[in-house]
């Protein structure tokens, strides 16, 4: 599968409605348009052959490179011939997201120095994740495409083109030469029937625009600890997987890139988990970012208002309730790893512990606001369904697909959950609230505890396991001491700890030769059952982060540095590292990866000295 780059050769654009994976080539090979999880227009990371993209690149051989400008998520892409140096910058521009009619766009900007530079550009749009092939026609300004049937996309170039149209293929190639100093722009902007001049699109006002609002939010990050610059990427690659709409966060921009070549585990992260998206927010709150909590409190009163037996674990990112899966056989998959999917049948699983996360989102909020008549309404809710409910088995933070069990993670942020909604109510004189059960609240909450001190410590293994009953690890323990259940130094998370850190040949879940660290080993009820899957990134940063909890700053830091060293380039983690290998495996970039990149990094520097006094201020999982 040569024709397919390593993960770690993308790096992302976006405007914060939907994003783009742009190569070292040059290459956009996944975009889905408008939204993050519309159908794909270009898809080729997912089939070389007949995924569609918009590449971009020097003819003849180069060496090529990718950076993102200071503080923002503006790209440049190098290339480097013998005599000459050809600049790509991509960016999407950011205003285009607050007006109602506007459709998405993005900027290319080519500049050559050293030499005159032949460029050759290939733009084969897939619509409909390449079930509908593109029909191409030239324009005065460029081209235009359409499906058919329901949607276009228009290509703008600054410069004559000499195009060649494959109508079979729905591609089309062309060359134009740069003159050396000279600078060109080309525009694709979907779902527009005209191919307006290029300096209509008003390029490089709007890159000013863009930058300017990037730098403005990264320069008011409150973190000046270590890793300051993996930190700060971190926190932008978060901002743009918010869909700004909305308030909605989407877990990672693409769909089914594989957990392991040739394995099962190829699902679709493009909608609004409550779980990661409650996480992201921590995050965010502990770097001074309070807007995007405000911004998604009022996505959560959407989604919760919904009457049903339970919360979704996941939304569309405009509060769609179905997010039915579906394969998608034409497609070969990443390196040939089918099967390709989109939706996500786990939408319709019990997993108990968003509860918990959304009732310690609210925890967070209120910090820095009076509780709202509406919130503490949605926070009884949720506290009374927890109390009532917290003794069903569900199917865990993981997703397996076996029969629901008692998952030790799903109990405790049933625990966190209640204990949250009980602080609230103390701290804000509402214990007396007739509406608000808050003695039910507290007794269950104490049942909860007693019930995972007895059933979820297993004391012939020595830890914490991942359902009761059994005598499996599982790496989501990690925050038993991050949530506060128990202290970092309590004897039973210290010998989970030292139970997951044994290697997986002795039963433990940390490969030995890397310290990175698996979720778990045990059959999950996806046909390949024997686990395979990469090292959690995520599982990773929060073993550095208890660590350090725990005084072992030289351990946590070793434990950290090991999940960095896979980072791309350009700073981006996808969700797991293949140890062997090194290489990056699952969807990319995964939010849940560089919020546990900020948490570990923020908890490290903080007890090393190395943060200022406003860190005191610091959400109580602990980030």
């Amino acid at each position: 599968m040569a024709d397919y780059l390593p993960i770690v050769d993308y790096s992302l654009i976006g405007d914060m409605r939907t994003a783009a994976l742009v190569s070292r080539r040059g290459s956009i090979d996944w975009a889905c348009l408008p939204r993050f999880d519309s159908p794909s227009v270009f898809a080729r990371i997912l089939d070389h052959r007949i995924g569609g993209h918009f590449s971009v690149q020097p003819v003849g051989a180069y060496e090529s490179a990718q950076r993102y400008e200071e503080g923002t998520n503006v790209l440049v892409t190098e290339f480097r011939q013998d005599d000459g140096h050809l600049e790509l910058i991509d960016f999407m521009p950011l205003d285009s997201n607050r007006a109602d009619e506007g459709a998405p766009e993005i900027h290319r900007r080519l500049a050559a120095t050293g030499a005159d530079i032949e460029v050759e550009i290939t733009f084969r749009p897939a619509f409909d994740y390449a079930r509908r092939r593109a029909r191409i026609r030239p324009r005065e300004n460029g081209l235009l495409a359409s499906d058919g049937v329901e949607h276009s996309i228009a290509l703008s170039t600054g410069d004559p083109v000499e195009w060649e149209i494959d109508a079979e293929s729905g591609a089309a190639v062309g060359r134009f030469v740069l003159r050396r100093g000279q600078r060109s722009w080309l525009v694709v902007r979907f779902d527009d029937d005209e191919v307006w001049p290029v300096e209509d699109y008003r390029s490089r006002e709007r890159l000013r625009a863009t930058r300017t609002e990037w730098i403005e939010w990264s320069s008011g990050l409150r973190y000046e600890g270590a890793y300051r610059a993996m930190v700060e990427r971190s926190a932008l690659i978060l901002k743009l997987l918010i869909h700004e709409p909305t308030g909605a966060i989407v877990a990672a921009p693409t769909t089914s890139l594989p957990e392991e070549l040739g394995g099962e585990r190829n699902w679709d992260y493009r909608f609004s988990w409550l779980r990661d998206s409650t996480f992201t927010l921590f995050s965010l709150h502990a770097l001074g970012k309070f807007g995007e909590l405000d911004r998604y409190m009022g996505y959560l009163k959407k989604v919760c208002r919904r009457e049903a037996d339970f919360l979704q674990i996941m939304y569309g990112v405009g509060g769609e309730l179905r997010l039915d899966e579906e394969v998608l056989h034409h497609l070969e998959g990443y390196r040939g790893s089918a099967p390709v999917r989109i939706g996500n049948g786990a939408v319709d699983q019990l997993q108990t512990d968003v509860y918990g996360e959304v009732l310690d989102s609210i925890h967070i909020w209120r910090r820095r606001h009076e509780m709202t008549e509406g919130i503490w309404e949605l926070a009884v809710r949720l506290a009374d369904w927890v109390a009532a409910n917290w003794r069903r088995p569900d199917s865990g933070p993981w997703e397996v697909r076996t029969e629901p069990r008692h998952f030790v993670f799903s109990k405790l942020m049933c625990w966190v959950a209640l204990d949250r909604a009980v602080r609230a109510a103390e701290e804000l004189g509402l214990e007396d609230d007739p509406a608000a059960d808050v003695g039910w609240w507290r007794t269950e909450r104490d049942a909860v505890r007693a019930d995972i001190l007895e059933r979820g410590w297993n004391e012939e293994v020595g830890a914490f396991v991942q359902s009761y009953g059994t005598r499996d690890l599982d790496a989501a323990n990690l925050v038993i001491p991050i949530v506060r259940f128990l202290p970092a130094d309590d004897p039973r998370v210290i010998s989970t700890v030292e139970r997951i850190r044994e290697p997986v040949e002795r039963g433990g879940l940390t490969h030995p030769d890397t310290g990175l660290v698996y979720r778990y080993r045990s059959p999950d009820g996806v046909p390949d059952e024997s686990g395979g899957e990469g090292a959690f990134c995520v599982n990773t940063f929060q073993l550095a982060q208890v660590l350090a909890l725990q005084g072992k700053l030289d351990e946590a830091v070793e434990v950290f540095e090991s999940v960095l060293r896979h980072a791309s380039p350009t700073g981006l983690l996808a969700e797991e590292i293949e140890p062997v290998s090194g290489e990056q495996l699952g969807n990319y970039p995964q939010a849940y990866s560089h919020i546990g990149l900020i948490n570990a990094a923020h908890v490290i520097s903080r007890l090393r000295g190395e943060t200022g006094p406003e860190d005191a201020m610091l959400p109580d999982n602990g980030t």
